[in-house]
């Protein structure tokens, strides 16, 4: 009884880390990885679309959503697909924008949409960096933050 109870505990443990395994980032560190991101993008209460959409709010919002920002078609089709900016999804959409939008609509029955390239060029390679920047973002949405 007692070595099941210990594995239960164990097994329940290890799906708690694992649940949290997107929300490790640091969001001192993502401020300062953000700041990469101001030249398009804004964040906060007063902020405004530039070359790319508001941030604030980001981290639960369906894609292609962000008020008075004209997005790629590519980026609309995966929003009419059902792509929520989940702190999951922002990580991997990061280092590849376009790559991220191409899979995600061959992977939801919307490989015909899966034409262009989003707006976004800039790809942030380092894991660390994007768990950082996301765990920044999610100070501006809904959802708690969970660090």
């Amino acid at each position: 009884m007692k070595l099941t109870l210990k594995a239960a505990t164990a097994a329940v443990s290890l799906l708690a880390i694992s649940g949290n395994a997107f929300a490790e980032g640091d969001p001192a560190k993502g401020e300062k990885v953000f700041r990469k991101c101001t030249a398009c993008h804004m964040v906060g209460e007063k902020a405004k679309n530039r070359v790319g959409p508001v941030l604030t709010g980001v981290v639960g919002r369906k894609a292609g959503t962000a008020e008075g920002y004209k997005y790629s078609k590519l980026n609309q089709a995966a929003g009419e697909a059902g792509l929520e900016w989940t702190e999951e999804n922002l990580i991997a959409y990061l280092p590849d924008p376009s790559g991220f939008l191409k899979k995600y609509l061959k992977e939801n029955d919307a490989a015909d949409k899966a034409k262009g390239r989003s707006k976004m060029v800039y790809k942030l390679k380092k894991e660390d960096e994007r768990k950082d920047v996301v765990a920044y973002l999610k100070t501006f949405s809904k959802e708690p933050a969970t660090n």
